[in-house]
Order: C-alpha cells, then sequence, then structure tokens
C-alpha cells in the first residue's frame, strides 16, 4: 500500500525523531517517516524524494536560522515546513512565519498538539496553536505593533542573545556559531544598544520579563 503522506522529521536529538514518529504512525497510519540530523541531510533527500511535510527543529546543525526554509524551498518549492522547538512561540514563530513556514510548534506541547499540527498543515496549509492566536489577537486590539523589545532584535542578535542569557561567553559563542570574536563583540554592542540595556544581567532579566508577561 502506497502511503499517503511522505513525513521528513529533522531533529538532532534521535529520542524526538522516534518520540514523534511512534506519536504520528499511531495517529496517522497512512503515512511513510524519514528521518535525518542536519539540514544538509534535509536537502540531501528532498532532491531525491518528494515530501508532503518537514517537521524542521530551528536548533539544527547546519542551520539555526531561517534561511533554512529558503535552502528548502530552493530544492523542493511546495513542500510544506512545521517548525519544531522548544523556543518561545512568542518570540520565534512569527520569524519563522514570515519567513515561509506553514506552521509552528512548541516541542513542550502534548501529544495531541503534535497530531493536531500535522494534520492541520497537511489538509490547510498552516497552523499556530491557540495560545499565539490569543496573543496575535490582543496585540491587534490593543494595537500593539511590537509586543516585546526582544522584536527589535535580527534573528543573528536574538540567536546570540539566547547564547549569552544561557551562560556562553564570547569566546563560546564565537566557535558555536564558527565567528570571529570581533563580530560577537560588535553583536553583543548591538543588542545592547537596541534594548537600552547595559549588561547580560539585565539582558536576563528582560528575557524572563517578557516570558513572565507573555
Amino acid at each position: 500500500m502506497t502511503a499517503e503522506y511522505n513525513i521528513l522529521i529533522a531533529d538532532d536529538h534521535s529520542v524526538v525523531r522516534q518520540g514523534v514518529s511512534l506519536i504520528l504512525k499511531y495517529s496517522l497510519p497512512d503515512i511513510s517517516i524519514v528521518q535525518t540530523d542536519t539540514l544538509n541531510g534535509i536537502l540531501e533527500k528532498v532532491a531525491v524524494t518528494a515530501f508532503d511535510l518537514i517537521i524542521l527543529d530551528i536548533n539544527l546543525p547546519g542551520g539555526n536560522n531561517v534561511s533554512m526554509i529558503e535552502k528548502i524551498r530552493t530544492i523542493s518549492p511546495e513542500v510544506k515546513i512545521l517548525m519544531f522547538s522548544a523556543f518561545e512561540e512568542e518570540v520565534y514563530a512569527m520569524r519563522y512565519l514570515n519567513s515561509g513556514a506553514n506552521g509552528y510548534l512548541n516541542k513542550l506541547g502534548n501529544e495531541d498538539e503534535v497530531v493536531e499540527a500535522v494534520k492541520k498543515v497537511l489538509t490547510t496549509g498552516k497552523y499556530i496553536s491557540d495560545n499565539l492566536k490569543d496573543k496575535l489577537i490582543n496585540d491587534l486590539l490593543n494595537n500593539v505593533s511590537q509586543a516585546s523589545p526582544l522584536e527589535r532584535l535580527s534573528n543573528r542578535e536574538l540567536e546570540i542573545s539566547r547564547l549569552l542569557v544561557n551562560g556562553y561567553g564570547s569566546l563560546e559563542i564565537a566557535n558555536h556559531l564558527n565567528i570571529q570574536m570581533s563580530t560577537v563583540s560588535t553583536y553583543k554592542s548591538r543588542i545592547f544598544e537596541k534594548l537600552d540595556i547595559k549588561s547580560v544581567v539585565s539582558l536576563v532579566d528582560l528575557f524572563k520579563l517578557y516570558e513572565e508577561n507573555s
């Protein structure tokens, strides 16, 4: 029997890939699932196989930013992409949706949410959670154009901010992102200027405050 949908799960953690596979195969038996753990793996697979959906981790080796979507769509323009991440959807979702993703699913969601998100993207081409819908509606009603100061940051600035918040030093960030330490310093100064802060401690406080009020 031919599978109704071909799905590619891209995540660098095997336990995540296996868990999502089991959840989906239980609820959607007529599917075929392929797995990979890098962006290069995705590009190689979509070049030879027509997938209906890619479940894409944000923090993926070789990717880690919105440019992943463009690279994938250059090879497979019609494939649907569901972002899958533990990062806060209030901060990250719209960045990826605006860059062409079909949906954003938080890894902290339950099994029903995983199935619902996959079904909706496959059938309607889009998915956002009820929490994100409520936030967007509230922002619209209150005429809020930027719900968080973090929205002022570029994708790279946000990525570096998160590393700083998680305790990475400048050298560690430079090695992690394969950039020069001077580049890290430039980004750090730009982040502090945009957010009107003077220290990493203040950056941590800002992230905590935003998360509590989001």
